[in-house]
């Protein structure tokens, strides 16, 4: 027989259990297109229905029975070069996800596609013959219609759930044609808003949560659903009843597809760096130079100037025809750092965040892959950056959370700029003030190269610290949240024009509601987790599923109108401050301000134009931002963080606490940073308040050795999420049992020490339990192989087919 073409192809929604590379047959008309790197549909499953697919590799072999053809080919030219599709299986392979997940992560969502399902009639009046009620119903609404109907369209219009089995009935019946269509999901160019019409039509009947979307639009004109969804507490379906009565209109507003552009000041200067920083240069340009894949890790301290250096190596990089990759932990900070690259760069930057709208990504993205841009400025997806011949990657703030996806699949960008830099013999760059405890034991052990600056750039000195006790401290007259001293520093920077910083890592107004008769508390009906009441809308919100509910003072347990409302969060902050600082110029950043479009970069902005005096704010104001007309700094409170259950409890809140006092001070004059804690003797404060990380690190790794966390071992949590708890259980316990067989038999020479299975330590998000099973072990192949097997295994169980199980190797946090 002879040999066929065949290619290997990664199907979506293909179960972990089952999935593989798929062989499909590529016909001869397909021959030219079918190449690795391009997307395709093909038939899949017992009902042969398209799929969308990925052909990652292509080679000849024999015409197996049960072999089907490609339907299509999508693409004109591969999207993934052979890099790309390498690191394909080595994303399945280490974060135990599809091909398909793998693939599609690696793509801008512009540029995906989805499946499209259409009906028409078959005009065989036999099969149309008999049909029941809701048979003929559907029958007839698309039979009046030219042309195949979207099968969303028919479901909306006929009021069906969206798993409705009628339509494919009919198709199997005959009654019916059924087509499936690539259709690319680009994403919208406008965005629709809310407006009423001028006359309300008579008959109407307006009822209560219609009633209050009306008050609101008529005090702001108009508004997106979402908008209107947060102010009013009604669910989507309300303002779209409105349209359907007459009563309102969608209005739609054009959207740009392209990112803002940024205001190009040409800053063509030589970088003239200080003695600290050369040496470090000097030490990245030597590993430049050496054309291997190494790791540095750069440990500057706060304003110690690490971004000259970064814009020096890129230089070199540019210089020596190579591209370059640097991403920042926050899109808050991608305007500060855009800006600096784009006058350094001009359009030789592209930029790549999750708050570009899908075309926009999709633009940045063929930038990217023309070679139009080689300069790359992003957050975690950046490090999936179609540019070759990279010659430098650079993460900043290296130890922060979120360059880990907590979404399938579940990667750590750090790895994938290892994987990166290896396959392109480059450097990779590690930098922070507050280096990962991981990071650092990997500088000292010569795993990776280190390069210190201990001090700031210039003349800026380091800000001093003041620690407030604040259960003894005095606060401000009317306040709860501010104490006299931090008062006293904010009325003195706003009399002398200076600007100041304060940071409490909660929003909300009040993040704490009980009753004083009864003792219970307001909580989530669908999660474990308290309300948070919100000034801004006057609801009480659950910052975990979004469900919120009027503010109420009758408590709903034993109906006293005692209800308490305690806690403080930004917005209350911001409140208190209004009263005691009248004259202040006050800005919020959290992630209520920041929903819109370019908000982070308009806000920020302003405050930089000294547009405002005060910027309030959760983590997002803490990392990265240089204001030189900042002078104080103020942390409201951190003992929530400090006291947290998690093993990096103390790390993150020794790295939130020397970045955010390193954002004072950082021009000619002197800064000061308040503390505000119940607990001022805790060594963390106290070495963040020196800026002691050397100190904090030998305390920090003893504490690590001891208990065995990392580095020196790996974790590797499993998750089981239900909505039936005593299945969700079952299954950990099952799983826990598996992981003992295993390291008795196939894999026991792996030592491994489990803990759990036990609630997560918020047990119930969405009406759906949550419990882990955490595993200290090595990261290595034969452990992957085994965590893939339980996976596989859970996969074929039909008892918890209704309870969902991932693992995800070292997770920011465990619990």
């Amino acid at each position: 027989m002879n040999p066929m073409k065949l290619a290997g192809v990664a199907v979506e929604n293909a179960a972990f259990s089952f999935d593989k590379a798929f062989d499909y047959i590529i016909t001869d008309e397909l021959a030219q297109k079918a190449v690795p790197g391009v997307r395709v549909t093909v038939p899949f499953g017992m009902g042969s229905k398209k799929r969308l697919g990925v052909i990652l590799t292509v080679f000849e072999g024999e015409n197996r029975k049960g072999l089907k053809k490609i339907s299509s080919v999508l693409d004109e030219e591969p999207l993934l070069n052979a890099e790309m599709i390498e690191m394909v299986f080595w994303l399945k392979e280490r974060t135990f996800c599809t091909l398909y997940e793998a693939a599609k992560a690696i793509l801008p969502a512009g540029i995906n596609h989805r499946m499209v399902v259409s009906y028409t009639a078959s005009g065989n009046k036999e099969a149309a013959q008999g049909l029941n009620a809701a048979e003929s119903e559907v029958y007839n609404y698309i039979a009046s219609k030219s042309g195949y109907v979207k099968r969303d369209a028919v479901l909306k219009a006929l009021g069906l759930s969206s798993d409705c089995k009628t339509p494919d009935d009919l198709v199997k019946k005959g009654a019916l044609f059924c087509n499936m269509d690539a259709v690319r999901n680009i994403g919208d160019a406008s965005v629709r808003m809310l407006s009423l019409n001028d006359e309300m039509p008579d008959g109407v009947r307006i009822t209560p949560k219609q009633k209050s979307v009306v008050d609101f639009l008529t005090d702001v004109g108009c508004a997106t659903v979402k908008e209107i969804c947060y102010f009013t507490g009604v669910t989507p379906a309300v303002p779209s009843t409105l349209v359907k009565s007459g009563a309102a209109h969608w209005v739609e507003f054009e959207v740009l597809r392209t990112p803002k552009p940024v205001d190009i000041e040409r800053d063509e200067t030589v970088i003239e760096l200080s003695a600290p920083q050369q040496k470090a240069f000097d030490g990245i340009k030597q590993l430049m130079d050496a054309g291997k894949p190494e790791v540095c890790l750069l440990y500057g301290v706060t304003g110690s100037g690490k971004t000259l250096v970064y814009l020096k190596a890129i230089d070199k990089a540019v210089a020596d025809g190579r591209s370059a990759i640097v991403m920042v932990p926050e899109i808050a900070l991608t305007p500060q750092t855009m800006k600096r690259f784009r006058n350094r760069y001009g359009k030789k930057v592209a930029l790549f965040h999750s708050a570009l709208s899908a075309g926009e990504k999709l633009d940045e993205w063929k930038r990217a892959k023309r070679g139009e841009a080689t300069i790359i400025v992003g957050t975690r997806s950046a490090v999936f950056a179609p540019v070759e011949n990279i010659g430098l990657i650079i993460i900043d703030e290296e130890q922060e959370h979120t360059y880990k996806s907590e979404q399938s699949p579940r990667y750590s960008a750090k790895d994938v700029a290892k994987f990166r830099a290896s396959k392109n013999s480059c450097l990779l760059v590690l930098a922070s003030a507050t280096p990962s405890v991981e990071s650092y034991a990997n500088a000292q052990s010569g795993r990776y190269s280190l390069q210190t600056i201990s001090t700031r750039y210039g003349s800026a000195e380091l800000p001093e610290v003041i620690t407030v006790d604040m259960l003894h401290e005095e606060r401000a007259e009317g306040s709860a949240s501010i104490s006299r001293k931090l008062f006293d520093e904010l009325k003195q920077n706003l009399d002398n024009s200076m600007q100041s910083i304060l940071l409490i890592n909660r929003r909300g107004f009040n993040t704490f509601v009980a009753c004083n008769s009864c003792g219970h508390v307001i909580t989530c009906p669908y999660c474990s987790i308290s309300m948070t009441y919100h000034h801004a809308n006057n609801r009480l919100m659950c910052h975990y599923c979004g469900y919120s509910e009027d503010f109420r003072t009758e408590c709903p347990e034993c109906g006293q109108k005692s209800v308490r409302y305690s806690g403080f969060g930004t917005q209350k902050v911001e409140d208190e401050l209004s009263k005691l600082l009248p004259e202040a110029k006050i800005l919020r950043m959290d992630t209520d301000t920041t929903t819109g479009k370019d908000s982070h970069e308009r806000m920020l902005k302003q405050f930089g134009e000294g547009e405002y005096d005060i910027m309030v704010g959760t983590q997002m104001v803490a990392k990265g931002l240089d204001f030189s007309n900042v002078t104080l700094v103020g942390v409201i409170s951190v003992d929530q963080q400090l006291y947290n259950d998690d093993f990096r409890s103390l790390e993150k809140t020794f790295s939130l606490l020397t970045q955010v006092v390193g954002r004072s001070g950082r021009g000619e004059n002197k800064g000061r940073a308040v503390i505000q804690t119940i607990t001022p003797e805790n060594s963390i404060i106290r070495l963040a308040a020196k800026q002691d990380y050397e100190e904090f690190f030998r305390t920090e790794i003893k504490i690590r050795k001891a208990l065995i966390y990392p580095p020196y071992c790996d974790i590797c949590v499993l998750a089981f999420i239900g909505e039936n708890e005593i299945k969700v259980k079952a299954a950990s316990q099952q799983a826990l049992g598996m992981v003992m067989d295993y390291t008795k038999g196939e894999y026991k020479n792996e030592k491994i020490i489990c803990l759990g299975p036990r609630p997560a330590r918020v047990s119930k998000i969405s009406n759906k339990f949550r419990y882990r099973l955490i595993i200290k072990c090595r990261n290595n192949r034969n452990i992957r192989e085994m965590i893939s097997k339980i996976l596989i295994d859970f996969g074929t169980k039909f008892e918890f087919s209704s309870v969902t199980v991932t693992a995800d190797m070292n997770p920011e946090s465990i619990i």
